[in-house]
């Protein structure tokens, strides 16, 4: 009999210690990735993020060029003042290769800036979204559009400020012609140049009004994408939802309308940063007329100084200049960057981290 008892404890004791490992094993394939994996997966979402703003900006680099020359164009020697206007007088003057003056730099700069922002957008949404249910006490919570807007912002002023020195240089690139007194042979020269004639703090100048016009920027592009996504879903209205999934056109149509919110909030701020960017740059004034001649000298001691000085200047309307080419790059560059980025991301096989 005792023999039997300890037979019998043993085979029990070894159901038991094959059971606890089914079930350890079983845990930790659902909810414990190995640390490659979860590098792997950061990389992925990384290089969706980086591939949609480069295809995003690239599409429109035109009115991106348009759009920062009429920031700043000179206002006693002005050469164009519509959209067309201005592309046919690029077009003219410059060639084709001028109507892309600039995307190089763009690119390199927009490239890291788009993928540190969408990433950091999904991180942010789930720590918020952590913070939020451990104060609401309600582990169901979803993100509210407010919510979005907090993490948009946090992700906005983070990839602007990691890449605002290249920013800040590709602006000057942009404006330049051939016609200008002083040339730029590229980014790392108009960096290095920067350095040495004007300090590293130069390469930060408009900074603050960035990050003040990144908050609604990025932040109501998100909120309004996402919270417009989810109604869709929800909502279905006029059958342009099957099966709780949005198609493409769907999907560009909310960016679409993302893009213009955001960028209607924060235009004036993005028009004061440009103006900010030419101030201590030899030759400047005459530069952005794109012909050596100079009526007015860019000097500007701050942002309030430069909200001033436009206003007083040249009217509230300065605020809004390039606006049209603006909205019209906007618009499809937002909504092609938020459609590309999920799309990459699909091919990659990189699974969506924002908890709902």
């Amino acid at each position: 009999m005792a023999s039997e008892d300890v037979v019998g404890k043993t085979s029990e004791s070894a159901v038991s210690t094959i059971v606890n490992l089914a079930e350890e094993a079983k845990l930790a394939s659902e909810g414990v990735k190995a640390p490659s994996h979860a590098i792997l997966s950061i990389c992925k979402s990384l290089v969706a993020g980086g591939v949609a703003g480069g295809v995003s900006r690239t599409a429109v680099a035109p009115l991106e060029r348009l759009k920062i020359l009429l920031q700043v164009q000179n206002p006693h020697n002005i050469k164009y003042n519509g959209t067309i206007q201005g592309l046919k007088y690029i077009w003219k003057t410059e060639g084709f290769r001028g109507l892309f003056k600039g995307n190089g730099t763009n690119c390199a700069r927009i490239v890291p800036n788009s993928a540190v922002k969408f990433f950091s957008y999904e991180q942010a949404s789930n720590g918020i979204l952590w913070f939020y249910r451990q104060q609401t006490g309600n582990e169901d919570a979803g993100l509210t559009p407010l919510l979005r807007l907090g993490a948009g912002a946090c992700a906005g002023i983070i990839a602007m400020s990691a890449t605002y020195p290249m920013d800040m240089v590709r602006g000057r690139l942009t404006v330049q012609t051939e016609k200008s007194p002083y040339q730029y042979r590229g980014m790392f020269h108009a960096l290095s140049t920067v350095l040495r004639e004007e300090g590293p703090r130069a390469l930060y100048k408009g900074w603050l009004p960035s990050v003040i016009g990144v908050i609604p920027y990025v932040g109501l592009n998100f909120a309004v994408y996402e919270s417009l996504k989810d109604w869709l879903v929800k909502a279905k209205p006029f059958g342009l939802v099957e099966d709780s999934e949005l198609s493409v056109t769907t999907r560009l149509a909310c960016g679409a309308v993302a893009g213009t919110v955001g960028q209607t909030v924060a235009y004036p701020l993005d028009v004061i940063r440009r103006r900010m960017q030419m101030v201590g740059w030899n030759n400047a004034a005459s530069i952005v007329t794109g012909d050596g001649r100079s009526k007015a000298t860019l000097e500007y001691t701050g942002m309030v100084d430069a909200f001033r000085k436009t206003v007083r200047h040249e009217g509230f309307g300065a605020l809004y200049k390039g606006l049209v080419p603006n909205s019209v790059k906007v618009v499809p560059s937002i909504a092609i960057a938020f459609v590309t980025y999920e799309m990459v991301k699909d091919v990659l096989g990189v699974e969506m981290r924002i908890s709902d």
